[in-house]
């Protein structure tokens, strides 16, 4: 085995050739004629000292080996690219980008203000962030497609390395003439047989709400399904059900719609917003930085 024969060039194409189930494929998207894909392939096989691929009628799969390979070619190239970028930025003047993947509620309720600190604390570093739900921004940090993310509890995270950010409360908001409207708290059983206006089903609060009142032994009444807090309110508003959002989130929007915050008393109306990071150990400077920034304030 001679893995110092590895280069970028073979590895890129293996890992085309995998995804496509095709060396002739795999070539095309690398840019590489047929043959010159398959005495690269042969050449990695050697480097290895084992068969990458099992060959028949249908295509190719990968061996073991040549999956155990595609796990870590696919991290040495995202690793590569990330250099890339990197190294352009410098050139450019930036110390650094941290790629920021957070969840509606974070977004709406904390993170302009600790960004904005972060921000006049640190010129050179840039942030991108990008409003994703929960399962989506886990996902996305576990392939390292971003460095940094922020989501709610509850949400399957295995293999990231977990911090607390923030808490944050839900409350059922309500027009101003229903029937609780005058209500100062309650639980969400009490609500359980309105209409009600949910986010998506892939998003965690719907996925808590589900949970809780399937938990209850009852069946969540949803009559209609939007993609934001904005838009959650406005049909409030219209009459078409009550909704549980977080309060923070929809205080501005509540007062100018004329709609009623109650708070819940359930234990679950608490939640916790979490950081999540693949490897703090490996993580860039710039992004370490912006972790303990974001962490500091838990």
């Amino acid at each position: 085995m001679n893995l110092h024969r590895l280069d970028l060039v073979s590895l890129s194409l293996f890992s085309h050739v995998v995804r496509s189930g095709s060396i002739s494929k795999g070539a095309l998207l690398a840019n590489l004629a047929v043959g010159a894909a398959s005495k690269r392939i042969s050449d990695l096989e050697a480097a290895v000292g084992a068969a990458l691929f099992e060959r028949h009628s249908r295509g190719i799969t990968p061996t073991a080996a040549g999956l155990a390979l595609a796990r870590h070619a696919q991290r040495i190239l995202g690793d590569v690219n990330l250099l890339a970028a990197e190294l352009h930025d410098h050139a450019s003047g930036i110390v650094g980008v941290a790629r920021l993947w957070a969840n509606t509620s974070a977004i709406t309720q904390f993170l302009p203000a600790d960004i904005a600190a972060f921000a006049r604390a640190n010129p050179a570093i840039r942030i991108e962030l990008a409003e994703l739900n929960s399962n989506e921004i886990v996902l996305g940090v576990l392939e390292g497609r971003a460095d940094i993310g922020i989501f709610a509890d509850r949400t399957p995270a295995l293999g990231l390395h977990l911090m607390p950010y923030r808490e944050d409360r839900l409350v059922l908001v309500v027009p101003a003439g229903h029937a609780l409207a005058r209500r100062r708290s309650l639980g969400f059983e009490e609500a359980a047989d309105f209409d009600v206006v949910s986010l998506s089903q892939g998003t965690s609060l719907a996925q808590r709400l589900q949970a809780e009142t399937e938990a209850m032994g009852r069946r969540l009444r949803v009559r209609i399904q939007v993609r934001s807090f904005d838009a959650m309110c406005q049909m409030v508003a219209a009459g078409l059900g009550v909704a549980v959002l977080p309060a923070d989130a929809v205080r501005a929007l509540v007062r100018s719609l004329n709609l009623r915050q109650i708070p819940l008393t359930d234990a679950w109306a608490r939640r916790q917003l979490l950081i999540g990071v693949r490897d703090l150990e490996t993580l860039p400077r710039h992004a370490r930085l912006l972790v303990d920034h974001l962490g500091a304030g838990a």
